[in-house]
């Protein structure tokens, strides 16, 4: 959780050196390799449940990494992850609500409900190419697959407990 505790902003580096990006059409989640633009762009959302601390991630466009329960591909075990608008009757978001665990210097974003973790998977395997997904890895060569390098972008402002001194002078 600390990697999140004073972001304001993020973008999330996956292990293949790809940013997580939101697609400009307001739904579709892909990885790339330029993380200078708005879409790589993501706002940190700290919520406080039970024990666990976790975050949303709001995208540029206005809506949230969503973890859903749409098969990626047919027979496959990954399932797709979106960008969704939070719903009114946010007892039903918990797929918008990610756990970070960290992971020596990287962290691994874990799906509220236990569905898995955010994975990004390989981009030179079709037809998985810069797709993103929530999975648990089922193979030691894709267990790095889940690990993301959290680069803040902005930092929340420091609250500060001192108020400002009112100073008066006397002049006689």
């Amino acid at each position: 959780m600390e990697f999140f505790q004073n972001a304001k902003v993020v973008r999330l580096k996956s292990y293949h050196d790809k940013y997580l990006m939101a697609n400009g059409d307001g739904e579709t989640i892909y990885q790339d390799l330029q993380g200078c633009y708005d879409n790589a762009k993501w706002t940190v959302e700290i919520l406080n449940h039970d024990d666990n601390n976790l975050i949303r991630l709001k995208s540029f466009f206005g809506n949230y990494l969503t973890a859903t329960n749409i098969p990626f591909l047919l027979g496959s075990a990954g399932k797709k992850v979106m960008q969704q608008p939070l719903p009114s009757n946010l007892l039903n978001s918990s797929s918008f609500e990610w756990e970070p665990i960290r992971d020596g210097m990287l962290v691994k974003l874990k799906t509220r409900d236990g569905g898995g973790f955010l994975r990004a998977n390989d981009f030179r395997l079709r037809p998985w190419k810069n797709s993103v997904t929530h999975d648990n890895p089922h193979r030691t060569a894709t267990a790095n697959w889940i690990l993301w390098d959290v680069e803040i972008v902005e930092s929340r402002e420091q609250e500060s407990d001192d108020k400002p001194i009112e100073v008066r002078f006397l002049l006689t």
